[in-house]
């Protein structure tokens, strides 16, 4: 029991400190009162990381508006190698084709992910089974587990009843699942959902407002959670 409160704790702290550093470096390039933005991951292996190009500036908005946490008005696009990816604690990417990192690019993206940082990974059908090979690679201690509905991230800030179904593919369920590193998710898989589609503006998949909102919903939770462990 004390062993867990301490870990919670050191993870809070963990997280403050990289979101300390991530506000002083944003509010020198954004904005004055900008302390958090999600970057994208540019990765290699040929997927299109740059999918789904609407999604995130819709999120920001949208946590701008619904929460009080000072996010920025723009994301930010890093890679594993570059100087800037201590910067910004939250990572999220996407595609449809494969996913390859180099040795060097796993040691320093663990080193990211253990110190505080956090990866949100989202299927956009054609990423799973190269991801897959790549987190078991990157932390092959720690395989990726099934998060069950009632973990807080679907419900930190509005009550979800697991991870949504956004976008039909081939039928398959939706379902979350997590890399843990000493007690702290590391890694976030939202697999068979596209909730990266769903965010996206109105028009372009055609899943409807409602989706659209449940999509916005189930980011917000994530981030909202991510920032209050």
């Amino acid at each position: 029991m004390q062993q867990n409160r301490f870990l919670r704790l050191f993870n809070r702290y963990c997280i403050s400190l990289l979101l300390l550093l991530t506000g002083s470096f944003l509010s020198s390039v954004f904005s004055q009162d900008c302390q958090f933005t999600i970057a994208r991951l540019k990765y290699g292996g040929g997927g299109d990381w740059y999918a789904n190009p609407s999604s995130l500036p819709n999120l920001l908005d949208a946590l701008k508006k619904r929460t009080s946490i000072p996010v920025c008005d723009t994301i930010a696009v890093v890679e594993i190698k570059g100087g800037n990816l201590f910067h910004f604690p939250l990572l999220y990417m996407t595609g449809h084709g494969d996913v390859k990192f180099t040795a060097q690019e796993r040691i320093r993206l663990r080193k990211f992910l253990i110190g505080g940082g956090m990866l949100w990974a989202d299927d956009n059908y054609g990423l799973d089974k190269s991801f897959r090979q790549e987190m078991q690679a990157l932390f092959p201690e720690n395989p990726l587990t099934e998060i069950p509905s009632s973990h807080p991230i679907y419900s930190s800030f509005y009550k979800l009843p697991g991870l949504p179904k956004i976008h039909e593919h081939d039928g398959k369920p939706a379902q979350g699942y997590g890399i843990f590193f000493e007690g702290r998710m590391v890694v976030f898989y939202s697999f068979s959902s596209d909730i990266g589609d769903g965010m996206e503006d109105l028009q372009v998949h055609n899943d409807g407002p409602e989706l659209h909102q449940t999509a916005l919903k189930m980011g917000i939770n994530l981030v909202y959670w991510f920032l209050n462990p």
